[in-house]
């Protein structure tokens, strides 16, 4: 039997001691859960041919037989789309992807991160499930430019006025993230 294996994918900035994302490491780790939290290079000003090799190189300390569930923040959802669209082969068995930014907006802090391939096929080949969280105030992507997200036909949440679904909009111990991680089902997120 797979042991269940957490990935965690920070953003821009890094995810702080008071992130969900921190929070929600410390919480599976606590519970006897074996998680990846790598801290990608010069997360303030990224690179991402830089951010793809970390992330392999993370993937690759992963055991092979486990049952991983990836979990991404903001810009961590792009570096997965774009590592998804390098591989012909299944690389999870769930991704979470919270909060994306914009694909039609390029970020200054990280234009290497675009254009953003948006290909459901190449998305659907990376993991069995895959749900996107978007919240209908998102300062970083307002919800015309997540239809291109939500067109790549597969689940997604939308969360009332969350903003960017970080501590600086209320998401710091975020215990519905811990049950979804869990047990796999979408649960009412708040």
């Amino acid at each position: 039997m797979s042991q269940q294996h957490f990935l965690i994918i920070h953003g821009l900035g890094g995810s702080g001691h008071d992130h969900w994302q921190t929070w929600l490491a410390d919480t599976l780790t606590e519970n006897n859960y074996p998680v990846s939290y790598p801290t990608f290079s010069t997360f303030d000003a990224p690179n991402l041919t830089v951010w793809l090799k970390e992330l392999h190189q993370a993937m690759e300390t992963i055991p092979a037989n486990s049952e991983l569930t990836v979990i991404t923040h903001s810009l961590g959802s792009l570096l997965w789309l774009h590592y998804g669209a390098a591989t012909t082969k299944k690389l999870a068995k769930r991704v979470i992807l919270v909060a994306p930014p914009s694909p039609t907006i390029t970020l200054k802090e990280a234009p290497s991160f675009f254009p953003v391939p948006l290909n459901s096929s190449h998305l659907s080949r990376t993991a069995e499930e895959i749900l996107f969280i978007h919240s209908n105030n998102d300062p970083y992507c307002n919800m015309e430019d997540a239809g291109n997200y939500l067109n790549l036909d597969h689940p997604s949440v939308v969360l009332p006025n969350a903003g960017h679904i970080n501590p600086a909009s209320g998401y710091g111990k975020w215990p519905s993230i811990l049950d979804l991680s869990l047990t796999h089902k979408i649960p009412i997120l708040n």
